[in-house]
C-alpha cells in the first residue's frame, strides 16, 4: 500500500514545488514593474549554456558599461547524514553550491574587468569590481555551525570548498583590480532555512540589510576573506 503511495507524494510535492517556483516568479515581475531599473535575467547555475546567455543579456543590457558587483547567491542543501549521504547527493550540492559560483564567475569576469579598469578608484571595493559568494557558517570547519541541529554533509563540504574557490577568486583576480569575498548571511528564515522543530532565528529583511551595510565597507585587507552578515571576519 505504502509503495503505491510513493508516486502520488512525489507528484504532490513537485506540484507544491512548482506552486512555490510560479509565486516567486509573479513576486519578481511585481517587484521589476514597480522598479524600472531592475532587469530579470534567466539562469540556472548548473547549465552552462544558461550561464551564458544570461552572461550576454546582462551585456546587452549593460550597453557598454562594465558590471560592479557580482553576488553568487544560488544554493540548495539536502538533509542527509554521514551515513545516508551518497554520491549523487554530493555530485548535486557541488553542482549548485561551488561548480555554479565557479562558472558564472567565469562568464561575466569580462564584465567585472571592465568595471574596474573602467574605475577611476584606487585599491578593490564592491563599487569598483567584485565577486561576492554566498557561503555559510556551517563550512567553517573551525566552527562547524549548528552539528546539532543537523549534519548535512554535503552542504557543509560544499560551502568550505566554495571558501576555498572565494580564497583562489582573490589571488587570481586582484590583480585585475577584482575583490572577491565570502560572505555568511546567517541562519536566515527562507525555505532552506528553517525545520519543523527549529525556526531560523533571522528575518530575511535583517540579513539583507545587515549584508547590503558589510559590503560598501570591504576592501582590499577583506580581499578573499570569510565574513558574516554583521561583517565580523569567520575562521575557516
Amino acid at each position: 500500500m505504502f509503495g503505491n503511495q510513493i508516486p502520488q507524494l512525489l507528484r504532490k510535492r513537485n506540484m507544491e514545488n512548482n506552486g512555490k517556483l510560479q509565486q516567486k516568479a509573479e513576486e519578481l515581475k511585481t517587484l521589476a514593474s514597480r522598479h524600472p531599473n531592475l532587469a530579470i535575467v534567466a539562469l540556472e547555475a548548473t547549465d552552462p549554456a544558461s550561464i551564458k546567455a544570461a552572461a550576454t543579456r546582462v551585456e546587452e543590457h549593460l550597453k557598454g558599461s562594465g558590471l560592479n558587483l557580482l553576488i553568487n547567491n544560488a544554493g540548495v542543501v539536502k538533509l542527509n547524514t554521514l551515513e545516508s549521504e551518497t554520491p549523487e547527493t554530493m555530485s548535486l550540492v557541488y553542482a549548485t553550491n561551488v561548480t555554479g559560483p565557479l562558472l558564472v564567475s567565469q562568464a561575466f569576469l569580462p564584465l567585472l574587468k571592465k568595471a574596474a579598469q573602467g574605475s577611476n578608484q584606487k585599491g578593490l571595493s564592491c563599487s569598483k569590481a567584485a565577486i561576492v559568494n554566498m557561503s555559510s557558517e556551517a563550512g567553517s570547519i573551525t566552527n562547524l555551525f549548528a552539528w546539532q541541529l543537523g549534519q548535512v554533509v554535503s552542504y557543509r563540504c560544499s560551502k568550505a570548498a566554495l571558501n576555498m574557490l572565494t580564497k583562489c577568486q582573490s589571488l587570481g583576480y586582484e590583480g585585475d583590480g577584482i575583490l572577491s569575498i565570502a560572505v555568511h548571511p546567517g541562519w536566515v528564515q527562507t525555505d532552506m532555512g528553517g525545520s519543523p522543530s527549529h525556526q531560523a532565528p533571522l528575518t530575511v529583511d535583517a540579513s539583507v540589510r545587515g549584508i547590503l551595510n558589510v559590503l560598501p565597507t570591504l576592501s582590499r585587507k577583506e580581499n578573499g576573506a570569510f565574513v558574516s552578515w554583521e561583517g565580523k571576519v569567520l575562521p575557516w
